[in-house]
């Protein structure tokens, strides 16, 4: 029998999940074949969400009409915003979720969107016809036929497990690896390499110690990740237990190193620089006399966790004898060893900014397959190449985020113009407008954008608007209404702040750093009145909206304006327009990599490594610039 879908999705991860979920909600007849239904979106390393710039880009995938946001918040057993004591670009919202649960509701979204169909199974072979991917042939020998393909397969690729010389073949622990199609699509000539990922042992709480461990409570304001969610937290709230490598465990690692797949010839792959093993970070910080671990419970009702900063692919009993040797875990117990996994993955270069790939149409790559590493990264590509697999479907715009627009858009660019050298990983550092970028404003950059494509419903919009329009207000309020001396003067000369001589408008005195909104309006029963007027759903993340935008207002509009400069550039498409061989005043490599790459626009040219200003110029005078 065939069956016929618009799209298939190849995956049940959080790449496969966020596009099978805006791709049915959009009006695709979409079809989620997964290997295991009982491990959609699995957690396949630590139960956490977000962090720096992670957390920013789940706020996106929220303002866009997403689920990791409202899945994070129903399944969160501790949240925290990391990163207050920095300026308001930096602030990331983080979240331990229970592993379980998390599962759970994603299954349960799923199974609501009336488009979405799952089917467990394992995709042997693509259908390609003329140069066209339009279908999937399963290991079961079920064959589906499709408009378009969205490839989000993870580390199951050729997966390949490693604890210390014992080696087999998985995805993840206890999970089988893929085969047949990463092997087809390299004979079609797509240009692949293997990365390298890991993961620490599990610990059974009931075998630490945790009175000699720092805890790490988490915090309970109105912070959360989704903007719909107004109910307090569902689960039982959770601390993580920070502790310390020390000397002797260094000694136990670094003597059995012959016995590390790292570090014996055994593992060649390319592993993550910025989430490294443990036996990685003893030879590379050999300086360190501690590294810090977190202790992070897997659920709201289990004695199993996840030891952040001890990921390790060394024999088990070498794990285990470190581990005997940290404060807490004199006598631990463990539910299973750290490993390692080696895995293919594809020169995302070979993709358009839609994610659809370049040598087969209608094809669709997301999520580690991309060489990115991260939930978060994956969802954020799901989400983008589902939204796109259906406007290949039924026409249109292809959507595209910009770098001045999102995370996401930095994300996309980085990958399909640079390319990846290692596990990709966003940091706020790869974002040149990192204050437009801010989390708490994903809303007023997305939503609009994303209820237009049709995906984000009336419900978000008319929340967003509401809020946008709370903020216009008061800014607007605040700028015309003054405040004399004999009202405020007290409260400036309690907070270390010069008193003003003159009525003052309201706006330039909440510009200054010492001044909060909150201690504002207790002083000024105006603005409290203005405060008060906010729906209350609103009006702590409005109150905080406010005060970013007025004291930050220098900084915004400066990034605004250098945006808007550089972004002509993206304005000057030069896709299919030169033969770049054939172009000798530019240097050899910019010839290769132009030719490679083939550039939408100059802007995106100027960021391939290895092109220089010369090169541009070159373009430019070609172009009649």
């Amino acid at each position: 029998m065939i069956f016929s879908y618009d799209i298939i999705v190849i995956g049940g991860g959080h790449a496969g999940c966020e596009a099978a979920a805006a791709a049915g909600n959009l009006g695709s007849k979409t079809l989620l074949i997964t290997m295991d239904m009982n491990r959609i979106a699995q957690m396949s390393c630590n139960p956490a969400v977000g962090g720096i710039a992670k957390g920013q880009i789940v706020r996106e995938i929220d303002a866009l009409g997403g689920y990791m946001g409202i899945v994070t918040d129903r399944t969160a057993i501790q949240f925290r915003m990391l990163n207050r004591s920095k300026g308001a670009a930096m602030w990331s919202p983080r979240s331990q979720s229970d592993r379980h649960a998390y599962i759970t509701e994603w299954r349960k979204i799923l199974d609501t969107i009336p488009q979405v169909n799952i089917w467990q199974d394992t995709v042997s072979e693509l259908i390609i016809e003329n140069g066209t991917v339009c279908g999937v042939i399963t290991q079961l020998q079920m064959v589906f036929k499709a408009k378009c393909v969205i490839l989000t397969t993870g580390t199951f690729m050729s997966g390949l497990i490693h604890v210390g010389a014992v080696r087999f073949s998985g995805g993840r622990m206890a999970e089988a690896a893929s085969y047949g199609v990463s092997e087809q699509l390299k004979s079609a000539g797509f240009k692949s390499d293997r990365m390298k990922t890991g993961t620490p042992v599990r610990i059974d709480g009931r075998s630490v110690d945790f009175s000699v461990m720092e805890e790490q409570c988490g915090e309970n304001d109105f912070h959360k990740f989704s903007y719909l969610n107004f109910a307090p937290r569902q689960l039982p709230q959770r601390s993580c237990w920070i502790t310390y490598t020390n000397g002797e465990t260094h000694n136990i690692l670094r003597s059995k190193l012959k016995d590390s797949p790292l570090y014996n010839g055994q593992i060649l792959s390319i592993g993550p620089r910025y989430c490294p093993s443990i036996e990685t970070k003893i030879i590379a910080f050999a300086d360190k006399e501690r590294h810090q671990l977190f202790l992070e419970p897997e659920g709201a009702n289990t004695q199993e966790y996840y030891l952040n900063g001890f990921s390790s692919s060394m024999p088990i009993e070498v794990q285990l004898a470190a581990l005997k040797t940290v404060p807490g875990f004199e006598r631990v117990n463990i539910y299973r060893p750290g490993y390692a996994i080696e895995y293919d993955f594809f020169d995302p270069t070979q993709l358009t900014h839609t994610l659809e790939t370049k040598l087969l149409k209608n094809l669709f790559f997301a999520g580690q397959v991309n060489g990115t590493t991260g939930y978060e990264e994956a969802a954020g590509q799901g989400l983008i190449a589902g939204i796109n697999a259906h406007i290949n479907c039924v026409g249109g715009e292809k959507f595209i985020l910009k770098r001045d627009e999102a995370y996401i858009g930095v994300l996309i660019d980085d990958l399909v113009t640079k390319g990846v050298d290692e596990p990709y990983r966003m940091f706020t550092s790869r974002a040149e407008y990192r204050i437009l970028l801010r989390q708490d404003n994903a809303d007023a950059r997305l939503t609009p954008k994303s209820f237009l494509l049709g995906l984000a419903d009336r419900e978000r919009y008319t929340r967003y608007s509401d809020k946008q329009t709370c903020v216009d207000r008061f800014i607007d309020f605040v700028r015309k209404e003054g405040v004399k001396p004999v009202e405020i003067n007290a409260y400036l000369e309690i907070i270390g702040s010069t008193s003003i001589k003159q009525t003052t408008k309201i706006y330039d005195i909440l510009r200054r750093p010492q001044v909060s909104l909150a201690k504002l309006a207790a002083v000024l029963p105006a603005v409290a009145e203005r405060l008060d007027a906010i729906s209350p759903s609103l009006q702590e993340e409005t109150a905080e909206e406010i005060e970013i935008e007025i004291k930050y207002e220098g900084y915004i509009s400066r990034e605004k304006n250098v945006a808007e400069k550089l972004g002509r550039l993206e304005y000057l498409v030069i896709q299919d327009k030169f033969d770049y061989n054939t172009i000798q005043s530019l240097s050899t490599e910019a010839r290769q990599k132009l030719q490679r790459i083939n550039p939408v626009t100059i802007g995106q040219a100027s960021r391939i490594p290895g092109i220089s200003p010369n090169d541009i110029s070159v373009l430019l005078i070609l172009l009649g610039r």
